[in-house]
């Protein structure tokens, strides 16, 4: 008999977004993500919530003589409450009537007026014209079933996981728009794998949609360690995003009250002018040329010098620089200009950097990486006092690495992950591990930096990985080379005159 072909089940998240976007029709991606991230939200503060109501209702224990509609007790526990016309049980059984769309409006409205800390965040789009309720009411049904087993801690924590991959999925779709509130998971997880933020305060001055925050508090719950060792602070100028980020982090019990928004950015408005961190992750924008740099010649935060007024990038990394205490450590992304430019004063910022011995690692990323664009990108890890490798940078090369997602992506593996960062903690902490690898690693000195001018790029230092000997001499390679070059050639004149040909015979003359 032949074998019955065993068909391997797609996660649950991929599921729910194959069947979420076959409901969107018509509607942008850029529209529809609130839609349906919001829906997410709504469903995992409503579980939350009845779980409490459930306990206080039954008042055993610690809950005797609780009134379950109370706010203060939910308060107390760091529970959103939510009141009966927008509890996803409520809302479920409405799911098929034509006016459910401004029974969500309500719902969003109800829960914002009883929540302070949702002041604004919610979205309020669910009676558009061009949403149909019946889609809208499908969609509904289909979050309702996100659940695992019959523990509700369990269906939160999908929720969780289902929000930050449709994010991902959002996107994707979105392309250089979804850019602006996401950085792709592979790459975050790299910084954090490799800074390690076990404890302490982590803040983010472009922070997006919160990932670098959710990646933080994975690392931390992998490695057993405790949650509320950490605090976040975030700044965000894109109100959109940041309503992203604030229901990013509620639906993870992450405490986001540090997470700012106003529309002027971080370095016209700094929403956290004292803060000191332990921890700085970010993506800022590559390359930017509008960031007001002209206003801001005279400030504080340029230790080294103002950085040019028409490329935010050293003024990203002063402001981080800025803001991180003694002990402080930062890992951000940057493009690959930021290297080697010397435009205006950058070359010489660099240098600064360098000599002042504040660089500790870079890492030249593949292409492909990035949903919004593709100028090729590197990591920064720098520290405001280095304790090990005083006067050395690690060079790391990870161009080669990483395989393809779809047509245009590329994202890390595990595998990826772990032999990056392995590389860079063996290299810090335990050098009798380390060892440099031709193509890809190199410990070098300051010296070695400054005979190449304080050009950072890391094939400068990496150099270039041996090729195997296959025992082919070089020269037969290479005559081998050529022939299948000429006869590819000869091959392609043979196509082009067939081409002309059958052209003039349909009267076409080129």
């Amino acid at each position: 008999m032949a074998k019955k072909k065993e068909t391997k089940q797609e996660p649950i998240e991929k599921q729910l977004w194959k069947a979420a976007d076959k409901l969107r029709k018509n509607i942008d991606a850029a529209e529809y993500k609130h839609i349906v991230l919001g829906l997410i939200f709504l469903k995992y503060i409503s579980d939350s919530f009845e779980e409490l109501y459930a306990k206080l209702k039954a008042g055993e224990g610690e809950y005797a003589g609780a009134d379950p509609e109370d706010r203060d007790e939910y308060r107390a526990e760091n529970v959103f409450f939510v009141p009966p016309s927008a509890r996803w049980s409520y809302l479920q059984g409405r799911a098929k009537l034509p006016e459910i769309g401004k029974d969500i409006d309500n719902a969003m409205d109800a829960i914002e007026r009883d929540n302070a800390s949702l002041k604004g965040v919610l979205p309020k789009a669910f009676a558009k014209e061009n949403l149909d309720p019946t889609s809208l009411g499908q969609l509904i049904d289909l979050i309702s079933n996100i659940a695992l087993g019959d523990e509700v801690s369990r269906s939160q924590d999908l929720l969780g996981k289902v929000y930050e991959y449709f994010l991902g999925e959002f996107a994707l779709a979105e392309g250089k728009k979804g850019g602006q509130f996401y950085t792709p998971e592979s790459i975050v997880k790299l910084l954090v794998e490799m800074l390690q933020p076990y404890k302490g305060r982590v803040f983010d001055p472009c922070c997006g949609s919160g990932g670098m925050f959710v990646q933080s508090e994975k690392f931390i719950l992998a490695h057993q360690g405790k949650i509320n060792d950490i605090s976040i602070y975030g700044q965000e100028s894109n109100q959109t995003t940041w309503r992203l980020a604030k229901m990013n982090l509620a639906i993870r019990g992450i405490d986001s009250s540090q997470v700012k928004w106003n529309n002027e950015g971080s370095f016209l408005n700094n929403a956290h002018k004292d803060l000191k961190a332990d921890y700085i992750i970010a993506n800022p924008p590559f390359n930017d040329s509008d960031w007001s740099g002209n206003l801001l010649r005279s400030d504080a935060r340029w230790s080294i010098a103002p950085p040019p007024i028409n490329n935010a990038n050293f003024g990203w990394v002063q402001h981080f620089l800025y803001h991180l205490n003694n002990e402080g450590k930062a890992g951000f992304v940057l493009s690959n200009g930021a290297l080697s430019s010397n435009t205006s004063n950058e070359g010489e910022i660099r240098s600064e950097f360098v000599k002042r011995d504040l660089v500790e690692c870079i890492v030249m990323l593949p292409s492909s990486l990035f949903f919004n664009t593709g100028i090729p990108a590197c990591l920064w890890f720098m520290r405001k006092q280095k304790t090990k490798r005083k006067g050395e940078i690690l060079f790391i090369d990870a161009s080669d690495l990483g395989y393809m997602i779809n047509r245009k992506n590329r994202a890390f593996a595990e595998s990826d992950i772990q032999q990056v960062k392995d590389t860079y903690h063996n290299w810090l902490n335990n050098p009798s591990e380390y060892e440099d690898v031709k193509g890809f690693c190199k410990s070098a000195t300051l010296e070695a930096v400054e005979k190449h001018k304080y050009v950072l790029t890391p094939g400068r230092y990496v150099g270039i990985p041996d090729l195997e000997d296959d025992g082919i001499p070089y020269e037969d390679k290479i005559n081998e080379i050529q022939k299948d070059l000429s006869f590819q050639y000869e091959e392609s004149k043979i196509i082009d005159e067939s081409l002309l040909k059958n052209l003039k015979k349909v009267g076409i003359e080129l």
